[in-house]
């Protein structure tokens, strides 16, 4: 495989995409090798790199299946159960408190 075509950001020619992009119109690269790459200059770092995807080798997106609905929503239970109290918060735990907000902070809300 030779050296993948390089354009400037926002200067891509139609037919490729991102991955956000394929996404977007409900397509997924479908195991395809990338096709080329936007580099976006900046004035620190080397450049930002978005690669890129051909539109017609996209593959429609997989639908969820209800064993894969099933898994989902038992993660984010989970996320959501403070492991302290044992309740669901009703939104998810902060990994930087590591439990339930009320549980977190009890010495302050008893005062």
């Amino acid at each position: 495989m030779g050296a993948l075509p390089v354009f400037r950001w926002r200067l891509a020619p139609d037919g490729y995409a991102t991955r956000r992009q394929l996404r977007a119109r409900g397509l997924r690269p479908g195991g395809q090798d990338v096709a080329a790459q936007l580099e976006r200059p900046r004035r620190r770092r080397g450049p930002l790199i978005a690669y890129l995807y051909r539109i017609e080798d996209a593959k429609p997106v997989r639908p969820m299946t209800p064993a894969k609905w099933a898994a989902l929503a038992k993660a984010n239970a989970a996320r959501r159960t403070c492991p302290a109290c044992g309740l669901d918060a009703g939104y998810v735990i902060p990994t930087s408190l590591g439990m339930c907000v009320t549980c977190a902070y009890a010495d302050e809300s008893a005062a």
